[in-house]
């Protein structure tokens, strides 16, 4: 490894002398004497392939090779003075990276100003987001995978907070046959499939035995240990795919219906993508996510900080959520 011919205390005194504008006052600033200053910028033009100050009268003027070295010289002194202050935090128990479990559930953009957050705060603290589903969630916190996780389960032994709850409503294409459906045709296709009528259905909304006939797009449990399944999987023919952003693109085609968390799909819904199915009975259910710490004792001053941000950011956005529902 080579080593630097040129200090960073010549880099700091040339510096200091461009932005004081003499030597006498960079000498001030850096209380050193005037000769030393003088000292250090002329061996740094020594040392330099071509000199980057030149004296005129008794100013020092930048050459044009100095300019180009003053902004590269500022950013080198900056880096270095960001490397002592992150040395410090870390000798103080800062975290150099903060692992977050989200649930699919959760729209990830509406935790960006608690990410944003923290980074302003501690900006030196990288941020891993793991995007889970199902029992992945679950696995992410009880194998220390994360340190921050966002799930709809509190496993036993943990505790967790309340942030969040996700209405899942049932959706599909506009134009998909169960916005149009012909009943005779449907029971007739119903019976091929052998679904039976729901006896306890309202005449006017989508039966279950309706859905039975059609495709249905599921989420895949994330999860290595063990699958879980959630939800309403009714459907003979299902689709499985790995993240919501899938479920949508299929969706849009109109090849099946699928029930999705009202965040991923209320810009669908607003600009006539998608519709929602009226269903007759149970068409709309809520999760409630869960916020939980790894290690609560263990939690450095970033996780800490990220959790309650993260817990501030979410319970006002339930809040607002709420106050939409009841038409407040």
């Amino acid at each position: 490894m080579k080593t630097p011919r040129i200090s960073l205390e010549q880099w700091a005194t040339f510096k200091a002398v461009i932005d004081e504008g003499s030597f006498a006052m960079a000498a001030e600033v850096l209380n050193k004497s005037q000769s030393s200053v003088s000292y250090a910028i002329a061996r740094l033009n020594e040392q330099l392939p071509r000199p980057v100050l030149r004296l005129d009268g008794r100013k020092a003027v930048l050459t044009d090779e100095g300019k180009v070295l003053y902004r590269r010289a500022a950013q080198l002194l900056q880096h270095a003075e960001e490397t002592e202050d992150y040395a410090r935090m870390l000798a103080e128990g800062l975290e150099a990276e903060v692992t977050l479990a989200v649930d699919m559930l959760l729209d990830i953009r509406t935790i960006l100003p608690a990410l944003d957050a923290l980074s302003r705060r501690y900006p030196f603290t990288r941020v891993r987001i793991l995007e889970t589903s199902l029992s992945g969630t679950e696995e992410a916190l009880l194998e220390k995978k994360a340190d921050i996780v966002i799930g709809g389960k509190i496993p036993v032994g943990f505790s967790g907070t309340p942030v969040k709850r996700i209405r899942m409503i049932p959706v599909a294409n506009p134009d998909h046959p169960l916005f149009h459906r012909d009943i005779d045709a449907l029971k007739m296709v119903c019976d091929e499939a052998g679904a039976k009528p729901d006896p306890l259905g309202d005449p006017d909304g989508i039966n279950e035995w309706e859905l039975k006939a059609f495709r249905q797009i599921v989420l895949r449990d994330s999860g290595q240990r063990r699958e879980q399944d959630a939800g309403w999987l009714g459907s003979e023919q299902r689709w499985t795919v790995s993240h919501f952003a899938s479920s949508l693109k299929i969706l849009r085609c109109g090849l099946a219906f699928a029930f999705l968390p009202m965040d991923w799909v209320e810009e669908d819904l607003r600009e006539g993508r998608l519709k929602r199915l009226p269903l007759a009975i149970g068409a709309e259910r809520v999760i409630q996510l869960y916020l939980m710490l790894a290690s609560k004792e263990g939690a450095g001053p970033a996780t800490r900080l990220l959790a309650t941000t993260l817990a501030s950011c979410l319970a006002g956005l339930d809040e607002t959520s709420a106050m939409q529902k009841g038409g407040l």
